[in-house]
């Protein structure tokens, strides 16, 4: 009997099925490596966030500085053909009425002096005039609307200026209108063949 009360009051046996919290966790896992990796992907997260803040910022930046450089863009190209008109008059008065005219040559200075306040103003805001005679054509830069045989120049050479373009800052605002020299043509060649491939210059019908 007291051999049975003993045995009821002893702590019961621990079970040897029961699984040990260590033994839990997914086989061939380390805690603390996991931790490790989620630390470096959130450090990642953040990089990446980070560099995009100051990509934003960048691009505010160069946003606000091309306002302000083009800001004068759009009065600009109103302004052109002011200018442009100013040239014309100065182009069509002969030079040999100005001494013989007195009240024309007054008139003449007056364009001129004009002229040159409104190119003034330009440059002031970094806009310059294309004036490309004699150059090497450049399509980025020049629109040729014709081209010009026997002239004596290399193909591609910029003989008439029509009108002449601008530039405001480093952006092309107006191209220029220029007539280029024509390619001469070629000897006749026993076999047949023609110039030089690509030295012709599209222009503007």
């Amino acid at each position: 009997m007291t051999d049975e009360k003993r045995d009821e009051g002893a702590p019961a046996p621990a079970n040897d099925s029961a699984v040990p919290a260590e033994a839990a966790a997914a086989p061939g896992t380390d805690p603390l490596e996991e931790a490790r990796a989620e630390i470096g992907r959130l450090k990642d997260q953040l990089l990446r966030a980070l560099a995009e803040t100051e990509n934003v910022r960048r691009r505010g930046q160069r946003e606000r500085e091309d306002a302000q450089r083009y800001a004068a863009t759009a009065f600009a190209k109103d302004m052109l053909a002011v200018a442009d008109n100013l040239g014309r008059a100065l182009q069509h008065i002969p030079a040999e009425q100005l001494d013989s005219d007195p009240a024309l040559k007054t008139l003449y200075d007056g364009v001129a002096a004009t002229e040159r306040q409104l190119v003034a103003a330009f440059e002031r805001h970094g806009i310059r005039r294309i004036e490309p005679l004699g150059e090497k054509f450049d399509s980025n830069l020049h629109q040729a609307m014709f081209e010009v045989p026997g002239t004596g120049q290399p193909a591609g050479t910029i003989v008439q200026v029509l009108q002449p373009g601008y530039l405001i800052q480093d952006r092309l605002l107006r191209a220029a209108m220029v007539g280029v020299a024509k390619a001469e043509p070629a000897a006749a060649k026993p076999n047949g063949e023609g110039g030089a491939p690509g030295s012709r210059i599209d222009t503007v019908v």
